[in-house]
């Protein structure tokens, strides 16, 4: 016998189930059971905002009504004292409103478009649990390309019990489109979750423009044989793309009401972005054809409702920073500057590798064009052995990841990056001569 789902629950479902598609059905079955506590503390306290005596939420305040706070704390960060406070589960409203303004100059092919207003998550890994609770149920299957971040296993099988189903990353030295199909064709059900992650983890590759339409004709197809499609899209390195010709916006922006059988699901946000890796702010967006005001607002609650039940709420303090940055004046030029020195980073390492082909002899340069990362396949030595070469004789750290060796160029300073493959290089053929 079925568990009697809460009220709440039951609201919001009916209100997911109304529009014509199918996020629904997408829904897991913690998915279906999670509600936002509107009725709760959260919501007592928001119609106790007006009185004058309020003794509902669980802060404190000073006898003069502003928060309480201890100086020495206070005197370290240049924001107003209300930034100590609770941010909402949903997220800093103003926030909420800039980072999807943003999102459409970012991606100027989502005008017009209907897509959610983003909740606010503890950053990607925090967005990526919330979506494993909202689509996952134990057993599901979850498609991604066979190069990918280590972490998604912890995340999506270990805590919900998904397998990762898995088809090749690359082929003639691009994103293997019929990998991707042969995949989605042969996955079982109608029920289908996809993972794509541009610019890749670890490679450091982001879709062609031909790719990126390839792929939405993919799922175009399998929606119109009657999948039920959620996809979701790890955009951490999002806008770090190097070279013309590939795909410079989010995948988002093609699926966002591509058919109502696909949910597209866009997790991203200021980490890599905007260069704040403590802040551990995200942002999850819905999109789907023929989505109502409500349904989406139901998403956006029941994601609410797994953050609540999760941590409570994000760093009320990281939200209060980013939305100063973001009304700044300066925040558009900087950005450009910090992006140019990983740009420049980039085409410097192109160099290196034109300079010197004698590297093709022990290792496979991996497609790369965006990011913080490349990859390179070592021959004739295992990448572990590699790993461990490079730390205990040239003082080189770096990731193994898939049988590859991963290099965060975005970590090595300009001067230091012709050493760094001289290193490779050297630690494999040294290696290779052994075996």
């Amino acid at each position: 016998m079925s568990k009697k789902l809460p009220d709440l629950a039951v609201s919001l479902n009916n209100e997911i189930s109304a529009a014509q598609n199918s996020a629904f059905s997408l829904l897991s079955e913690k998915g279906r059971s999670i509600f936002f506590p509107f009725k709760g503390i959260l919501g007592q306290s928001a119609e106790a905002k007006s009185t004058s005596i309020n003794a509902t939420i669980g802060t404190a305040f000073e006898e003069d009504g502003s928060p309480l706070c201890l100086e020495c704390v206070e005197a370290l960060v240049n924001v107003p004292s209300d930034s100590f406070l609770y941010a909402p589960s949903f997220g800093n409203p103003k926030l909420r409103e800039v980072w999807k303004d943003m999102l459409c100059k970012k991606n100027p092919s989502l005008k017009g478009k209907s897509f959610s207003l983003p909740v606010v998550s503890s950053a990607l890994t925090h967005a990526l649990s919330v979506c494993g609770y909202l689509f996952m149920d134990e057993g599901d299957e979850v498609i991604l390309p066979d190069l990918y971040w280590d972490n998604y296993e912890l995340i999506f099988s270990n805590a919900f019990g998904a397998s990762l189903s898995c088809f090749n990353t690359f082929k003639n030295g691009g994103f293997d489109v019929e990998a991707f199909e042969a995949k989605l064709k042969s996955a079982k059900g109608s029920k289908k979750i996809v993972l794509l992650n541009f610019p890749n983890n670890p490679t450091g590759y982001t879709a062609t423009e031909k790719e990126a339409v390839a792929i939405k004709d993919i799922l175009m197809r399998a929606a119109e044989r009657g999948d039920q499609i959620a996809v979701i899209l790890d955009d951490a390195y999002f806008g770090l793309v190097y070279e013309n010709g590939v795909f410079k916006e989010s995948l988002f922006s093609h699926l966002a009401d591509l058919h109502p059988n696909i949910l597209a699901v866009k997790l991203d946000g200021p980490t890599k972005e905007d260069y704040v890796w403590s802040f551990r702010v995200g942002f999850i967006t819905f999109g789907i054809k023929n989505a109502t005001d409500a349904q989406y607002k139901a998403l956006e609650s029941k994601a609410a409702g797994v953050i609540r039940g999760g941590i409570s709420n994000c760093s009320g303090i990281g939200q209060t920073i980013l939305l100063k940055a973001y009304q700044s004046g300066d925040y558009g030029k900087q950005k450009s500057e910090k992006f140019s020195i990983l740009q420049k980073r980039y085409c410097r390492i192109k160099e290196i590798f034109a300079a010197h082909p004698e590297y093709a002899k022990s290792f496979e340069v991996m497609p790369f064009n965006s990011g913080y990362f490349m990859c390179v396949n070592p021959i004739g030595a295992d990448a572990e052995a590699v790993r461990k070469e490079l730390i205990a004789n040239y003082a080189t750290g770096t990731i193994v990841l898939s049988g590859l060796i991963r290099l965060a160029f975005s970590a090595v300073p300009i001067e230091k990056l012709e050493t760094l493959f001289a290193n490779v290089h050297s630690a494999i053929s040294k290696l290779s001569q052994k075996n």
